[in-house]
């Protein structure tokens, strides 16, 4: 009988020490008291005790009992997973619907929150900085570096930032830096270049890789539909070819810089600066502004065309023409005569 009875006694320990693993497991698959979506940051040394504290610090974690009740729920699954040594730093979403264990697993597995920052095709490095000055979430390391510090911190001592970054949309996390999400802007650019400088079109007016950027930027600011970039490029390599100066006004608004507010008078188009394509022969000494794919690959496959001049309409596309007496004309309807909805680039599409 004694024996028995320990047998039963074992068994009820057992099912009893089974009930409770059940019962707290129970707690760890509640959803947790999370209203709208939060963030925590799992820094570097965190512990699971030191994870639980800040979860229940956020009060996501419910009430003292229940915190408590998750708490040793989560701490029993260390002991089957040894998750405590598997905790992995950054930040992470907390959202409504979480259960602890989700939370655990997120941690565990590295599911760090990813943002997103869009680079734009046409963003000069002014407007590049300030976007990624306001990043949320990105580690800012770049306040104190001017351009030339910038670009040795990339190994490139020398050059000239402009239109070295592509245009996309970079994802990056709390872990990231400014300088991480430009290094990989940067050579995603080198590899665009380098694919369009070795499919380039034969006879074409450009000494090296490096200009095709520069005139890349050149048909990126220019360009207001997309399918006109290959008539655009059309135009500018073809005045190249003939020696002809661009005479392109994005190139004399790069040139003013800060002091352009709008408008361009005739005293800009005379103004002698590195960049003013209306005084300098050939193309400017460095891109003015970030061209995209599309812009890089026009300018290595430029358009066939006898068009010499082109000038917009006022919708966004532009009237090409052979001869300065047609693009006088056109500058005399479209320019002298401007609508009173007068873009240069296309409106913004407006959804339903």
């Amino acid at each position: 009988m004694r024996a028995k009875q320990v047998g039963v006694v074992v068994l009820l320990v057992a099912f009893t020490a089974i009930g409770a693993v059940f019962w707290l497991a129970g707690h760890v698959h509640r959803p947790l008291e999370i209203g709208q979506e939060r963030l925590i940051v799992v820094e570097p040394g965190s512990s699971l005790n030191g994870l639980l504290r800040q979860l229940d610090q956020e009060g996501v974690l419910g009430e003292p009992q229940e915190a408590r009740r998750r708490r040793l729920g989560a701490r029993l699954y260390d002991l089957f997973t040894d998750v405590s040594q598997r905790i992995r730093v950054g930040e992470y979403s907390l959202k409504p619907g979480d259960t602890l264990l989700q939370v655990l697993l997120r941690v565990e597995q590295g599911e760090v929150l990813q943002r997103a920052l869009t680079l734009i095709e046409g963003w000069n490095m002014r407007e590049l900085r300030a976007a990624l000055a306001a990043a949320p979430g990105l580690r800012q390391t770049l306040q104190d570096l001017d351009d030339k510090a910038l670009m040795a911190a990339l190994g490139r001592p020398g050059e000239s930032p402009e239109g070295w970054f592509a245009p996309d949309t970079w994802y990056y996390t709390s872990q990231d830096t400014d300088l991480d999400l430009l290094r990989r802007a940067y050579a995603r650019q080198q590899v665009l270049l380098d694919d369009a400088w070795q499919s380039r079109a034969e006879n074409l007016p450009y000494e090296s890789a490096y200009e095709v950027l520069i005139m890349a930027s050149i048909i990126e600011k220019e360009t207001g539909v997309p399918h006109e970039r290959g008539e655009i490029a059309g135009v500018f390599v073809e005045r190249l070819r003939r020696g002809m100066r661009l005479q392109t006004d994005p190139t004399v608004i790069y040139g003013m810089g800060e002091r352009y507010e709008g408008r361009i008078r005739s005293a800009d188009l005379r103004e002698p600066t590195p960049w003013n394509t209306y005084v300098i022969n050939g193309l400017p000494p460095t891109p003015i502004a970030m061209p995209g794919e599309e812009a890089i690959r026009a300018a290595v496959a430029p358009a066939e065309t006898q068009a010499l001049f082109f000038v917009a309409r006022g919708d966004g596309s532009h009237v090409f023409s052979r001869t300065l007496e047609e693009h006088n004309r056109a500058v005399q309807e479209y320019q002298m005569r401007r609508r009173a909805d007068y873009r240069s680039s296309p409106a913004p599409v407006t959804t339903p």
